[in-house]
């Protein structure tokens, strides 16, 4: 895997992973009883971005470099993976 398919893969595991952790400890202003005037009283009180950016760069880091071990050391070949299409041998 070269470097730029690994930062490929990487950004699109952030992703995925960002959708999964953003729910991740949220409680709705109608849930803690203040709710600011103007806004839905659905929205987060306290969201933690940061945390969350934190976390899931982490995670999405472990998932890539796991993918990226089993894709150097052979551990599922290429050959095995079902795909649509025909690759070109390597």
């Amino acid at each position: 895997m070269n470097w730029p398919l690994a930062i490929g893969v990487f950004f699109v595991v952030w992703w995925v992973i960002w959708f999964a952790v953003l729910p991740w400890g949220v409680k709705g202003q109608h849930e803690g009883g203040m709710v600011e005037p103007g806004t839905d009283p659905g929205a987060p009180q306290r969201p933690y971005l940061v945390l969350k950016i934190l976390a899931t760069t982490a995670i999405s880091f472990v998932v890539v470099a796991v993918a990226f071990l089993v894709w150097e050391m052979g551990i599922i070949p290429i050959d095995r993976i079902p795909l649509p299409f025909d690759l070109p041998a390597r």
